[in-house]
Parts: structure tokens; sequence; C-alpha cells
């Protein structure tokens, strides 16, 4: 078990300390309403004028934040990142032994790099490549001619189909699948016939992909995601989408294909695109949000269709006026038939 005092703590995140308490040992990290007096916690407004409620030993609050009752404070620039950091010191991963198990299969012509771990029943395809570092879970599926990086994470039930490339340090949850067969068919007489999905996905260094989030291969050329974008659970990404890098993908959006998207945008949950569309970089999209056409760089937008987040505040704003609306012309439409009949 680590123990750390307030100044230790505060060493480590290069923060600055009001009541110290030499007394005070920390044995972990939580939330403000979890934590204990033995946890270190942080908060950011809103939540800052509610830390007197938590249990928290000690408080990262930032130089801007309010003075606290009596209890030690650590100052920091970044609390959030502050807490990241916390729970990699309390909490760090447990460490995966590095040996490949007899119980995996492993091809023939299957490039295996240094330092490699391959757990039970994962399957390692003819002509693929598994880079220096990586950790493969149990039940991973890589196909033949993928290629992956150093240092990924493939956890179990992950799935890399043909040919598909992943970058440096990428980590796939359970259940994602990379490279899928695209949607594509052409419809005669009625009836859908296959279009053969020949291109393949690449995902660029430090790109995360959540639980049973699924990203399709190209009809032809690659499906591509950007450099550091993070994709949350249950996301589909349609064939020959072109996200960039350092973007926020939440749980349940879906993209259409052949979708090119810019640097550092952010899908908040269950947003939807049409497909063949342009979006710009830095643009963000409210939840449910319906794209239907190309969007500018530097957008904030919301609704379906979606339109500027102002607007759309204003026009939810008035549709709850509606029902008062209707009574009131309910109302005057009687007082017009009684004026008629006198």
């Amino acid at each position: 078990m680590i123990e750390k005092s307030v100044q230790e703590l505060a060493e480590f995140l290069q923060g600055t300390v009001e009541n110290d308490n030499p007394e005070i040992v920390i044995t972990g990290v939580n939330g403000l309403v979890e934590a204990t007096a033995q946890d270190i916690s942080f908060a950011e407004p809103p939540h800052v004028e509610h830390c007197h409620l938590s249990k928290a030993g000690v408080m990262v609050l930032s130089p801007a934040d309010p003075p606290l009752d009596g209890r030690p404070v650590i100052r920091v620039a970044s609390p959030r990142a502050a807490f990241a950091t916390l729970l990699e010191l309390f909490r760090a991963p447990e460490e995966v032994e590095r040996v490949i198990s007899t119980m995996a299969y492993i091809a023939p012509t299957a490039k295996i790099g240094k330092n490699v771990a391959i757990q039970p029943f994962a399957v390692i395809e003819a002509d693929a490549e598994i880079g220096d570092g990586t950790v493969i879970y149990p039940h991973v599926y890589v196909g033949k001619r993928v290629k992956v990086g150093k240092d990924c994470t493939l956890r179990s039930s992950a799935t890399v189909r043909e040919d598909c490339v992943l970058g440096d340090r990428v980590i796939l949850q359970s259940g994602a699948v990379i490279g899928g067969d695209g949607f594509g068919y052409i419809t005669q007489n009625g009836k859908h016939s296959r279009v053969l999905q020949t291109g393949n996905v690449i995902l660029e260094d430090d790109v995360e992909i959540g639980n049973n989030t699924c990203i399709d291969r190209a009809t032809v050329d690659s499906t591509i995601v950007g450099k550091g974008t993070k994709i949350d659970n249950l996301v589909h990404l349609g064939h020959n989408d072109i996200l960039g890098e350092n973007c926020l993908v939440v749980a349940q959006v879906g993209i259409s294909g052949s979708v090119t998207v810019g640097h550092n945008v952010t899908f908040a949950g269950q947003t939807g695109t049409v497909g063949h569309i342009t979006i710009g970089d830095n643009c963000v999209f409210g939840a449910r949000s319906g794209i239907t056409n190309n969007i500018p760089s530097g957008s904030f937008m919301a609704g379906f269709p979606v339109r500027p987040h102002k607007e759309w505040l204003r026009q939810e704003a008035s549709l709850r006026k509606v029902g008062d609306l209707l009574k009131r012309v309910k109302e005057l439409e009687k007082q017009l038939q009684e004026l008629q009949k006198k």
C-alpha cells in the first residue's frame, strides 16, 4: 500500500500547500463523494462549492478557487490533470507477464516483437506484425498482414481484420472490431448485392477505441483515425471516413460513410451524420445532434438538423412556451366567438 504525506503529494504534483498537516497520511485517491479521510480528491467549478461536504483528507484545487476550511489543499494549475496523475500513482495497472502463451495460435509467418505478451486463445494470422511491448489479451483476433505498432494494448475479444494498420500506443477495448466490412450494396430490381470492401483501416499513434465500437474498412483506400483521437464505447464509423487528430467521439455516435472530419472535433453522445460531408477543425456537436450538411471550422452546433448552439437554445426555450400559447389562442378564440354572438 502506498502512503504519502501532504508535502510529498504536493511535490509530486508540483503544487503549493495550504493548511499543511504532517500527521495526515494519504493512502488513496477518490471522487468527492466516495473519498474518505485517507484519500485525496479534487474539484473544479461548479463543484468547488461542495468541497466542504467531502470527507477527503486533502483537496486539489486551482489557485483561482476560494479558500477551503482548515483542511489541507494542494493548489495546481489543472486539478483534473492532477487527479489523472494521482490515479497513476495510487492505482497503477497491474503488470502483465511478457510471455507468449502456448495456448495462443501464432502463424509461422507472423512477426512478433520484443517484450510482447500474447495470452491464451489469441490468434495471430499469417504475415501479421506485432510491435515491441504490445499486450494482446485472450480471444483477440489479429488478421492476415495486420501491422500493430509498439506498446499497444488489445483487450479481450477485440478483432483487427486483414490488412489493417495500428500505430504505436493504440488501445482497443474489449469487443472492438477494426476493419469489418463496410456497408456497401448495389440495389437492382429490388435486390441488394454486396460490393466487395477492398480497403483497410488505419489507426494512427495514441488512438483509443472503446468497447464494442466498430470501424469499417474502406471500400477502396483507407478509413483513417488520426493521432490522439479517443473514441468511446458503441460508436460506429462507416467506410472511408477520415477523422483528424485529437478528436473526441462519445458513446453511440454514428458517422456515415465517406465523411471527412478535421482536427480537435468533439461529437457528444448519440450524434449522427449523413454521408459524404466535410466537417472542419475545432467543431463541437451537442448530444443527439443530426449533422446533414458540411460544417465550417470552429462551429458549436446542436439539434436536428444542427444549427448554431445559441440558436438551438433559443428555439428550445420557445418550444417550451408552445403549450401556453395554444392555451391562450383557445381563450382568445372563445372570446372572439362570444363577441360575434353579441
